[in-house]
């Protein structure tokens, strides 16, 4: 079969939906690849790179002919005429809020791949071109506002003076969110953060942030994995904390989007409170605007010198970066639609997440699809548990005996171990005390690092077994039996961790590789 890579339409699109390397990828999938002339140039990918990859160069008419057509934006209605009857379309199709699109496509008798349909749960993150796209508009985010603020974002000591760090606050710790986290921390700025789910604070502290805490203004995740609606009081409290959190800012960031909508986060009251030369950036310009300022696509400065950002093509400024990683992830698209890797597409609607993105199927409109159970969710209980009523006395005294039978077992083990250590030599002693004190020190030091460093923690735990490997090989061939067992169960624990640590660390590298 023939995929067909088109050149964008919409006026200031710079992205593409393949490069040179995931063409090369597509071909090694068994598919034919016609890429229409010029349609990576305005993401410096010229018609030779295409060729060199395995691509032909066609005109407009053979790309919309092939019998997989897949594009960023979804097609016209031009191009939808030009669509072969049976063909497949893969494209971002927001299918939500344009019905009048799958009505077409379904009377001409195609398939639709909506890619921004990606059900929400762990096997489908690859194909996510929604968060790519936000990960993208997040890193792009800063340097927008890096350009626009009048400061460095880094602290600065000098023999002229110091001047003091940007101080940055992100609303929203999604993907876009964190990406900002990220890159605004990674400039040296001083980055505040709030989301309305309690549970991303930790990854908002792992990258560096602090976590704006507002209990009462937080709450669990909907159904669907998205955040469920304020309440009317939630809605105060944040708007308080906003307030606040915006008049000591220098930069804010805004990336609530809900469904396509965004909702008002910053009023008109917030920007006139924030210092002159402030800038906001608004990721949901496209929704409308988290900024009741905002322009979508434009750069509005306030009566009070704040700069507030409206654009609409930040992914569009970063044309290669971004098309390698969209391409990617149509990459891992076909690769699950080609299971065989012959060239041929096998759409199986048994599939989860291949219904999901189904909109249109052979003339039939597909959407909305059947509710997916998301990881983001906790699942329903089909009964409530009977709860147990404890007396609080009752309690209190158990709880004392549990307390007394511990004392009574630490006492007992040590009037143990002292008799132990007064009958064994005296060179056992000094042993015996580095291993307890190694014990004490490995417990502190490791129990206090954070979950996201228990990764690269693993590499010193191997380097720590390295060492007890080679003492264990050492001691094996000592005249006492007792040494030599020991020494043997030494050696085959530290080699488990060792290969064990090798192998974990590799397979968690490999998740990270992008020609995967």
């Amino acid at each position: 079969m023939r995929i067909g890579v088109p050149r964008e339409q919409r006026p200031g699109e710079r992205l593409v939906a393949a490069t040179p390397k995931t063409v090369a990828q597509l071909v090694k999938l068994g598919y034919d690849v016609v890429v229409e002339s010029g349609a990576g140039a305005a993401a410096n990918f010229p018609d030779v790179a295409y060729e060199d990859a395995g691509a032909s160069i066609g005109s407009a008419s053979d790309v919309w002919a092939s019998d997989i057509v897949t594009s960023v934006e979804a097609p016209a209605d031009a191009q939808i005429e030009a669509l072969q009857p049976g063909a497949t379309v893969v494209s971002m199709m927001a299918p939500a809020t344009h019905p009048e699109l799958l009505d077409a496509l379904a009377a001409r008798g195609v398939n639709a791949l909506a890619l921004d349909a990606v059900p929400r749960i762990s096997r489908a993150q690859a194909l996510d071109v929604l968060s790519t796209l936000s990960n993208v508009a997040g890193y792009r985010a800063v340097i927008e506002a890096a350009e626009e603020y009048g400061g460095m974002f880094s602290g600065q000591v000098t023999a002229a003076g110091k001047t003091p760090p940007a101080h940055v606050f992100v609303i929203g710790a999604g993907v876009a969110g964190l990406a900002a986290i990220g890159a605004a921390g990674s400039l040296g700025a001083q980055v505040r953060a709030f989301d309305v789910r309690p549970e991303v604070g930790e990854q908002i502290e792992s990258m560096g942030a602090q976590f704006v805490q507002a209990q009462t203004a937080q709450q669990e995740v909907s159904s669907d994995g998205y955040a469920s609606a304020l309440t009317a009081e939630q809605e105060e409290l944040t708007a308080r904390m906003y307030a606040e959190e915006t008049r000591q800012a220098d930069i804010v960031i805004t990336t609530a989007l809900v469904r396509g909508q965004a909702p008002t986060t910053i009023t008109a009251e917030m920007v006139a409170a924030m210092r002159p030369g402030s800038v906001i950036v608004d990721l949901a310009a496209s929704g409308g605007g988290n900024c009741e300022l905002t322009v979508p696509g434009e750069r509005v400065v306030t009566e009070n010198g704040v700069v507030i950002l409206g654009y609409t093509d930040l992914t569009s400024r970063m044309p290669q970066h971004t098309s390698q990683l969209f391409g990617t992830n149509i990459v891992h698209l076909m690769a699950l639609l080609t299971p065989e890797k012959d060239g041929q597409l096998v759409l199986d609607l048994e599939d989860v997440v291949q219904r999901g993105m189904t909109v249109v199927g052979a003339g039939e409109v597909l959407w909305p699809p059947p509710p997916v159970q998301v990881s983001a969710a906790p699942a329903a209980q089909s009964e409530a548990a009977p709860v147990a009523v404890v007396d609080p006395a009752e309690a209190a005294r158990a709880a004392q005996v549990r307390g007394q039978r511990r004392m009574a077992m630490a006492g007992l083990g040590a009037v143990l171990l002292a008799l132990a250590l007064m009958f064994v030599p005296a060179a056992f002693l000094g042993h015996f005390t580095v291993f307890v004190l190694a014990v004490v020190i490995g417990y502190y030091v490791i129990s206090n690092v954070s979950h996201s460093l228990h990764t690269p923690l693993m590499a010193q735990t191997n380097a720590i077994s390295g060492i007890i490997l080679v003492g264990a090989l050492l001691q094996i061939g000592s005249e006492s039996w007792i040494v030599s067992t020991l020494a043997f169960i030494a050696a085959a624990v530290a080699s488990i961790n060792i290969f064990g640590g090798f192998l974990v660390a590799y397979r968690m590298i490999g998740m990270f590789r992008k020609d995967a």
